[in-house]
C-alpha cells in the first residue's frame, strides 16, 4: 500500500516559509539570520542534532518527536532545483535525507550518491514523473516534497499532496516567500488533522481534499 504525500515547513507568524530573497553581503547576513529565526525551535532538537551530526545532547520533548516522525515516515524526497542548488553548497558530505531525492529540473546530470544513503536522482520531464519515481522508492513509506516553497505549491494546486504539517514560528518577516501565494483556493479544501503547541511554535497538521 502506497504511503502519503507530505510536506512540512516552519512559516512565520505572517505566512512566509523564506525571508526575500537577498544577494548583496549585508543583506545575505540578514537573511540568514532572518532563516535562523524561522528555524530556531528544531536546532536544539536531539534527533536534529543527531542527524546533521552536529554533536551529542539536545532537547527532548513533543518538538523532538515530531522531528523524529517526519524523517522516519519518509521513504523519499522531491524537492525543486534552486533547494538542491542552495543545498549542495550548505549540506555536510552526509546529506541529511538518508533516502533517494528526486530533484525536479531540467538539468540533465547522472545521480549523485552521498555517504549515508541519500542519493539525488534529477528528473527532467517534470513534477508528476519526479512523484512517480518517488514512490515507488519509497515503497510503504511516505513521500515528502521538502520544498522549495515554489515546487511545494505546484504540487498543491496538482492536486498532488495528501497532507501538511506546518511549524508556526513566532516571527514576524514582513516580507518574503508566501508559501501558499497563488494557491488554487477554488480546488483546495483542508481538514485539521492536529494541533499542538510547545514552548517554540505551534504544529498544525492538514488533510488535503478536493473542493
Amino acid at each position: 500500500m502506497a504511503g502519503k504525500v507530505f510536506f512540512s515547513v516552519s512559516m512565520s507568524l505572517d505566512g512566509f516559509v523564506a525571508p526575500e530573497e537577498r544577494t548583496d553581503e549585508p543583506d545575505a547576513q540578514r537573511w540568514t539570520a532572518q532563516w535562523r529565526e524561522l528555524q530556531q525551535w528544531i536546532f536544539p532538537q536531539r534527533y536534529f542534532r543527531e542527524n546533521l551530526k552536529l554533536g551529542e545532547g539536545g532537547e527532548e520533548g513533543r518538538d523532538n518527536d515530531i522531528v523524529r516522525e517526519t524523517f522516519e515516515r519518509t521513504g523519499a524526497s522531491v524537492m525543486g532545483k534552486r533547494m538542491f542548488d542552495l543545498g549542495e553548497q550548505a549540506w555536510p558530505e552526509e546529506a541529511p535525507f538518508h533516502t533517494p531525492v528526486f530533484v525536479v529540473t531540467h538539468e540533465k546530470r547522472d545521480p549523485w550518491e552521498r555517504p549515508g544513503g541519500t542519493t539525488f536522482h534529477f528528473v527532467n520531464d517534470g513534477i508528476e514523473s519526479a512523484l512517480d519515481q518517488a514512490r515507488e522508492a519509497a515503497g510503504d513509506l511516505d513521500v515528502r516534497i521538502s520544498g522549495g516553497g515554489a515546487t511545494i505549491l505546484e504540487y498543491v494546486n496538482a492536486g498532488l499532496i495528501d497532507e501538511f504539517s506546518i511549524a508556526l514560528s513566532p516571527v514576524l518577516f514582513g516580507t518574503g516567500i508566501r508559501l501558499f501565494e497563488g494557491v488554487d483556493a477554488d480546488r483546495i479544501a483542508l481538514e485539521p488533522v492536529r494541533a499542538e503547541s510547545s514552548p517554540r511554535v505551534t504544529h498544525l497538521t492538514y488533510a488535503v481534499r478536493e473542493r
